[in-house]
């Protein structure tokens, strides 16, 4: 249990199942120590969580204000993102895999290569495979970065659409391809997709 705790704290990134294998043997069932593991923490102001296919340690949220009262003040990976790059990621997210010509589609103006680079550098989505419509163009996925980045185990973890709608987000069109237009009010501000 102690091998599998020092790993998953040193790790920056979620562990997966075969790595702790390889750590405790195959023999040994990962699920329980994971669940002795969560037991022996259960006290403790971090938690285990499984993210991303794995698990990784993680504060626990009652101590957010705690660890920013104490941090230097920067921004996450997440509070980094423009709204026309958050909505975007939403959009690959949900209709993965997906080429920049279907999004210019779903948003009815031109995804910019700078927007997709910038998603991409922030390790937020990866190139999937090559469309089979003429050209055979890139498409886009989301990464295990993405997964992490926002909590999720599995994209399984996405708010499904109807919730979307229900909360105001989306247009009941939605389902059909067409996302309503999230960038109405950046264009007010004078910022688009194309910047």
């Amino acid at each position: 249990m102690l091998r599998v705790e020092v790993v998953l704290f040193a790790a920056a990134e979620p562990v997966d199942r075969e790595t702790l294998a390889r750590v405790v043997g195959k023999d040994c069932s990962i699920d329980l120590l994971i669940d002795d593991l969560r037991e022996e923490l259960s006290s403790r102001p971090y938690e285990l969580v499984a993210v991303a296919g794995g698990w990784q340690h993680r504060s626990r949220s009652k101590f957010a204000e705690t660890i920013r009262a104490a941090a230097t003040p920067t921004r996450s990976a997440t509070e980094t993102l423009s709204d026309g790059e958050a909505i975007l990621l939403m959009a690959i997210a949900y209709y993965q895999p997906v080429t920049r010509g279907e999004l210019s589609k779903i948003f009815g103006k031109e995804i910019s290569r700078d927007t997709i680079a910038s998603l991409r550098d922030a390790g937020f989505i990866a190139s999937g495979p090559r469309s089979p419509t003429p050209g055979a163009p890139y498409t886009y996925v989301t990464t295990k970065h993405f997964l992490s980045a926002f909590g999720l185990e599995t994209l399984r973890g996405l708010p499904d659409i109807e919730a979307l709608e229900d909360a105001g987000l989306l247009r009941g069109e939605a389902r059909a391809g067409a996302i309503s237009d999230p960038f109405a009010e950046m264009e007010d501000d004078g910022r688009s997709l194309a910047d």
